[in-house]
């Protein structure tokens, strides 16, 4: 199983970057895909959320609008555009896979978002 994040990196305040996350090793669209976020010495937050057949989204208050989840069952693949992005976005960013049941569940390694000027 393995969950490989990528699309990460500098940006100027302002900014866009896409991240990208691709899963192999189970079955894709039965699991509900979300984004993570963690800043040094703060807790990891729940930044995206995403079901199984894309039928219903959820966003953390601090992204709302400017942030935009999606994924793509057939290359196994969960996207996070993030937009007007500021320094308090800059953090690791994780995906997360959740079998709709709950029955298992796995993280991401991280990507890096440095937002700065």
């Amino acid at each position: 199983v393995q969950l490989v994040e990528s699309g990460g990196g500098l940006v100027q305040p302002g900014g866009s970057l896409r991240l990208s996350c691709t899963a192999s090793g189970f079955t894709f669209n039965y699991y509900a895909m979300s984004w993570y976020r963690q800043a040094p010495g703060k807790e990891r937050e729940l930044v995206a959320a995403i079901s199984s057949r894309s039928s219903s989204t959820n966003y953390a208050d601090s992204v709302k609008g400017r942030f935009t989840i999606s994924r793509d069952n057939a290359k196994n693949t969960v996207y996070l555009q993030m937009n007007s992005l500021s320094p308090e976005d800059t953090a690791v960013y994780l995906c997360y896979a959740r079998h709709r049941d709950f029955s298992s569940d796995y993280w991401g390694q991280g990507t890096q978002v440095t937002v700065s000027s």
